[in-house]
């Protein structure tokens, strides 16, 4: 029996590349240009539970200007290492459809597992191990002081990679994003994002309480140079699980630090 919740499961599946301008300062429409790598790798924890900690990497490379690949990845430890996870990996492909001046639109696909291995599960534990699809779309306007961009994305969940079965778990994420520079070196950023439960059923037995949830996150950056910065975040949740809309107790927050080359 699956014993993960649905809300971070569709996480997993549901978080997308952050793909304009060819410099890297967290801005929601940046892509690579051809035969350039990008690293966005963050440290995050939570208020409710500083003990435990989680690593993120997002790598990725563009074969062209307009094609671009990511491969993402998340380990957690609590108590100092007394608890470790590989919590999940993931790969996209992201084609930017419109560079029209300003107005930017990819349109993506991804596939991701969770978790991997750790905390008591064996390696790809087939009593535990969850495969998920990513069919999405983002876009938006870009200038050199703002940014405004939004996204809309389909996911699909299941105990195995090409079960296409009624028993997976459908949902789908929707959400806007915006950057304000301040100057040659700061900038601010924002989004909100809902996620939404489809299925009426969590693998065809348990019925689906959960109507949604939505996740907002302010973070501020400094851009050390055209190829690198470091940021600082918060974020929080207003879940809909037990019949009523309600925050989650606490906020999470992190650092990240971004580079291309």
């Amino acid at each position: 029996m699956k014993k993960i919740a649905l809300t971070s499961l569709v996480a997993v599946f549901a978080a997308s590349t952050a793909n304009a301008a060819n410099i890297i300062n967290n801005n929601p429409l940046y892509r690579p240009i051809k035969n350039q790598f990008y690293s966005v790798t963050a440290i995050d924890s939570h208020s409710e539970d500083i003990n435990k900690w989680g690593l993120s990497e997002e790598f990725g490379y563009g074969f062209t200007n307009r094609l671009s690949a990511t491969v993402s990845t998340r380990a957690t430890q609590s108590d100092w290492f007394d608890h470790t996870s590989w919590q999940n990996i993931g790969l996209e492909l992201n084609y930017r459809a419109l560079d029209m001046g300003n107005w930017k639109a990819d349109v993506y696909g991804g596939y991701g597992l969770t978790p991997v291995w750790g905390d008591h599960r064996p390696f790809l534990d087939e009593d535990d191990t969850m495969y998920g699809w990513t069919a999405g779309v983002r876009g938006g306007y870009t200038t050199a002081g703002w940014t405004l961009a939004a996204h809309a994305q389909y996911v699909y969940v299941n105990t195995e990679s090409f079960n296409w079965g009624d028993d997976g778990v459908r949902a789908i994420a929707a959400g806007i994003d915006g950057q304000l520079v301040l100057n040659q070196n700061w900038n601010l950023n924002a989004g909100v994002e809902y996620t939404g439960i489809l299925s009426d059923k969590y693998f065809g037995i348990t019925k689906v309480k959960n109507a949604g949830s939505w996740t907002g996150e302010l973070g501020v950056n400094y851009n050390i140079n055209n190829d690198m910065y470091v940021g600082a975040y918060v974020n929080g949740e207003l879940a809909h699980a037990t019949g009523d809309w309600e925050f989650k107790d606490g906020f999470g927050f992190g650092v990240k630090f971004g580079a291309q080359f």
